[in-house]
């Protein structure tokens, strides 16, 4: 059984510094393993769809693999909604499941489902350890597909690996001295080199692009760099950047996008086509900037990315560069010829801020509002993760001061709601500074078991728009159409955050009101010893009016 006890001293050796573990019995010599090192933090998360998502929230805080440890049967199917996101965010996990040995596969043996491969789908590689480990060859398979395994999931772009165990009785050791890894633990470390341009490749692209005047840079879904804001300050070139790029330094950035490229104002678009797109980054969230270039096609698209596959967003990819984006624009020189283009774009950026202002002044209390006086008053260099559904559509018209320091993060891999909570309870943990949750009520209630372990941070800060259903159906074409709506869409519930937060030990605030909003965030945000739940009640009926008179009046869709 010692070869099982190599697994957490070789993910040790290759960067894993932090293990999320649901109990399991038949898992019991991989936890046992892991909780003994003294240089892995572990954590224990019952609920193995949170444990996923909690640990895919510490991989993106700390940019390291983390380890998700649990027994056979379905619990690792659990894995599943989290794997995905990593998978389409590029966030390493390895996910460890024990197993039973294979010959009792289908057999009716309790717990024993078909395992191999059973995350195949959304993973970069799944890998099968022997069942009989008594053998030299058995501990150099062991051995070299764990670090395989660690290896593959840090390799650029980083993703999701599937490790299945399967493990014969006995599972316990007899005694603790027997815990101990090989003597000769057998290590594969890669050393991953990212491709480079050179001087020539620079220069012909640079001559390439003297054939065009209107060139803007779109930037997708990336944590914070400072290197990249500053590269990014390009002459005359228009950055269209979502809250979630994390783009905040230059002069050319256009943030209100999703207000004036909405379907309505299309009589402006023609000024604003470009004739090049070079993108960046990852999910591109605003809905109505991927209809526009969709439908006002460039004459060419580049995507700088340095490995990995490439979607084709807008329909119009035409050459992909393989180099890192902080390296390209350092080397990247080009001046655009036609200035106006700039300016066009700045100015319906412009005038989309001053518009927000003015209908802010005006507008009636809701979860429009309230998203905006919360945004407002973030601390300064603190993290906020968005929930999908409407706070995260809300929060790319309502842009952040660049100047602030506020990152902003969502599960936008696949854009559910299902693990917003955990992510950004992972995050917290592995972060000393305060981090934000704002999400809507079905978000909250979907994924509460979030709160159901031992370690909430108390720098956690949990912001609920609480509706009292999915108020997103009653504001999208289509199912606001039907009669069959309230019951199967909307799907009310009369649940409030308040028990939630009594249960798991977090201090709770309530309002419903903006004058109520903006003093209880002044002691919401002060520092203390447990984690904070803030409900924020609104009327489903009046965000709806007042997304529709937004509409009306700049002609914006969802």
């Amino acid at each position: 059984m010692s070869a099982h006890y190599d697994i957490a001293e070789i993910c040790y050796r290759l960067g894993v510094r932090t293990a999320v573990i649901s109990p399991g019995s038949r898992s019991a010599p991989i936890t046992i393993s892991f909780a003994k090192h003294d240089e892995i933090k572990t954590r224990v998360v019952s609920d193995e769809r949170s444990a996923g998502f909690i640990a895919l929230g510490i991989a993106l805080e700390t940019d390291r693999p983390v380890a998700l440890i649990c027994t056979s049967g379905t619990a690792g199917l659990n894995y599943t909604p989290a794997i995905t996101e990593a998978l389409y965010q590029r966030i390493p996990l390895i996910a460890i499941t024990a197993d039973r040995p294979p010959e009792w596969t289908d057999q009716g043996d309790g717990q024993t489902i078909r395992q191999n491969g059973m995350l195949n789908q959304h993973t970069k590689k799944s890998f099968q350890l022997p069942a009989d480990i008594d053998n030299e060859n058995s501990q150099w398979q062991i051995q070299r597909q764990v670090s395989e395994a660690v290896n593959l999931a840090a390799a650029f772009p980083a993703g999701p690996v599937h490790i299945n165990v399967p493990i014969r009785e006995p599972f316990y050791p007899e005694n603790d001295e027997a815990v101990v890894p090989s003597n000769n633990i057998k290590v594969i470390r890669q050393l991953d080199a990212r491709p480079q341009l050179d001087n020539r490749d620079y220069f012909l692209l640079s001559q390439e692009m003297k054939l065009y005047n209107r060139v803007m840079v779109v930037v997708g879904q990336g944590t914070y760099s400072n290197e990249l804001n500053l590269d990014l300050d390009l002459a005359n070139i228009p950055i269209i950047a979502d809250c979630i790029a994390n783009i905040h330094r230059s002069d050319n950035i256009v943030k209100h996008h999703d207000i004036f490229l909405a379907p309505a104002n299309k009589d402006s678009f023609k000024d604003l086509q470009p004739e090049l797109v070079i993108s960046l980054g990852g999910a591109v969230l605003s809905k109505n900037l991927k209809t526009f270039l969709r439908n006002h096609k460039p004459e060419d698209h580049w995507h700088i990315q340095a490995a990995g596959e490439v979607p084709d967003v807008f329909q119009s990819l035409t050459k992909v560069i393989r180099a890192d984006p902080n390296d390209f624009f350092k080397n990247f020189t080009y001046e655009a010829q036609d200035s106006a283009f700039l300016a066009d774009w700045l100015f319906e950026e412009n005038k989309s801020r001053i518009y927000i202002n003015s209908f802010m002044r005006e507008v009636e209390f809701g979860e429009f509002e309230a998203t905006k006086v919360v945004l407002d008053a973030l601390p300064p260099n603190s993290k906020i993760h968005l929930g999908n559904s409407m706070p995260v559509r809300y929060a790319n018209m309502l842009p952040t001061d660049g100047k602030r320091g506020i990152q902003q993060f969502a599960n936008r891999g696949t854009s559910g709601i299902d693990g917003s909570l955990s992510t950004a309870v992972g995050a917290c943990t592995a972060s000393k500074l305060i981090h934000t949750i704002l999400l809507g009520d079905m978000s909250f209630f979907y994924d509460r078991n979030a709160l159901w372990n031992n370690n909430l941070p108390p720098n956690l800060r949990i912001i609920i728009l609480n509706n009292h259903g999915g108020g997103i159906f009653e504001m999208i074409d289509g199912p606001n159409h039907v009669k069959e709506l309230e019951e199967y869409f909307v799907t009310e519930q009369k649940l409030t955050a308040r028990h939630a937060a009594e249960e798991h030990g977090l201090e709770y605030h309530h309002c419903d009101t903006k004058t109520d909003l903006i003093s209880t965030l002044i002691d919401f945000y002060k520092a203390s010893d447990q984690p904070k739940i803030l409900e924020i009640t609104t009327d489903r009926k009046v965000n709806l009016e007042v997304l529709k008179k937004f509409k009306q009046l700049n002609h914006y869709g969802l």
